[in-house]
């Protein structure tokens, strides 16, 4: 492993890949963040874009295909045997093995649930019912109604129609073949959450966050990748 040097940024290693155009995005936006005149302003940055880690959908939502963790603390501990400093992974579901995968390195990993979560209360009206534009997955593994529920907020989901719909769009911005009609679909389930009471939206799948915030909402959100990058490049730049 590279010897540390005290005080230097910190290098940045990404267990990506889940899916490759939400790594691409969060690096994207990532540069994007980063006050810089030059090539060497920006951030040291380890990527492992790798779209053969085992399906999350077939593990958590269809309960059949093999177990990502092992393939995502192998990443993790190749990052770090490369030098990086600490981990982020830009993928809200892949969250569910953030406990495994820390425990397989010695560096840290920021925490995106949590770090979107507390970015809640910075909105200029606090939300009281958050409704939670993600995967299926996450609301079947509880990887953030337990939380937001213990810091004073009421996680709402779409319906099963709603979730079904959600799902087809992550695959869809997988495939890369986004229509206008997704576009639409996705701005009717993220009304339909208004219209169950949600006060303010939490984008917490990557691939919705490739598609931004819902056409023609009105509501605030917090979108989970711009919370991530965020903490990100505080994370890289505090002194070591």
């Amino acid at each position: 492993m590279p010897k540390k040097i005290r005080g230097r940024e910190k290098t940045v290693g990404v267990i990506g890949g889940m899916g490759p155009e939400a790594t691409v995005d969060f690096l994207r936006r990532l540069v994007a963040a980063t006050p810089a005149r030059d090539d060497a302003d920006h951030l040291h940055v380890l990527v492992d874009n790798n779209p053969k880690i085992p399906s999350r959908i077939a593990a958590l939502i269809e309960g059949r295909g093999e177990d990502p963790a092992p393939v995502l603390c192998a990443m993790a501990k190749g990052l770090e045997k490369q030098g990086a400093d600490f981990l982020v992974i830009p993928c809200n579901t892949a969250h569910h093995y953030l406990p495994a995968i820390a425990k397989a390195v010695k560096i840290p990993l920021l925490d995106m649930v949590a770090l979107s979560i507390a970015e809640l209360s910075a909105l200029p009206q606090k939300p009281k019912r958050v409704g939670m534009l993600a995967s299926p997955a996450v609301r079947m593994v509880g990887l953030y109604e337990k939380r937001l529920n213990e810091a004073g907020y009421e996680a709402v989901f779409p319906s099963e129609r709603g979730e079904a719909g959600i799902l087809d769009i992550i695959r869809t911005v997988k495939a890369g073949k986004v229509e206008e009609s997704h576009q639409r679909n996705y701005a009717a389930i993220a009304n339909s959450l208004s219209e169950n009471g949600a006060e303010a939206y939490l984008i917490a799948c990557t691939e919705l966050s490739v598609l931004g915030p819902p056409p023609g909402s009105t509501l605030p959100y917090i979108d989970a990748l711009d919370i991530l990058v965020r903490a990100t490049l505080a994370k890289a730049k505090a002194s070591a």
